[in-house]
């Protein structure tokens, strides 16, 4: 594989990963965005905007020449779900402008990770961990979302190859309800 087909590849982890947290957004239940995990923990709207915060700083203290205006607040119990999906999509393209433009460049990123793709990386774990939180949240809240629903959204937006009509479908025993298989 080339370095830029291996980079096209870095970044539609990327694209893929955003595209999961805006499809988990709209499927959230009525009520979903007040959920919470415990009392006096963030609510999903606060994970979600939480996550837009940190990947504008991070980009702000590591390729400031690809950063935004970061939000004053981090943790903001924003109502509207398109205004969410709205900042998400924003700041996941400054963190693709910013990796890419960083490996493209050559250049160091100024204060953490030893390669630029140490932040996309990072992000997506940060990301899949809230994820994690917000079914979670929404599961203590008595609002589950229905996984016939999100598994599609989600493990199907991973696992679908680039090209194919057909649908990402988990293995059979996830299907059917069974864990998996160690």
């Amino acid at each position: 594989m080339t370095h830029a087909r291996l980079l096209d590849a870095l970044l539609d982890s990327w694209d893929r990963n955003n595209t999961i947290l805006v499809n988990l957004l709209r499927a959230l239940p009525e009520g979903g965005l007040e959920a919470r995990a415990m009392d006096g923990g963030p609510s999903v709207a606060e994970l979600f905007t939480h996550i837009h915060y940190v990947r504008l700083v991070f980009v702000l203290e590591d390729a400031p020449e690809f950063a935004e205006e970061v939000p004053r607040d981090e943790w903001v119990a924003e109502r509207d779900p398109a205004r969410i999906a709205a900042m998400l999509n924003e700041s996941a393209k400054v963190v693709r402008e910013a990796v890419k433009g960083r490996l493209e460049s050559g250049r160091e990123m100024d204060l953490h990770y030893d390669h630029s793709i140490l932040l996309l990386q990072h992000m997506i774990w940060h990301e899949g961990y809230h994820h994690g939180q917000i079914k979670l949240a929404l599961k203590l809240a008595g609002t589950p979302v229905d996984e016939e629903v999100v598994g599609p959204l989600t493990w199907g937006v991973w696992m679908k190859k680039t090209g194919s009509t057909r649908p990402a479908t988990s293995s059979p025993a996830r299907r059917s309800g069974e864990p998996p298989a160690d």
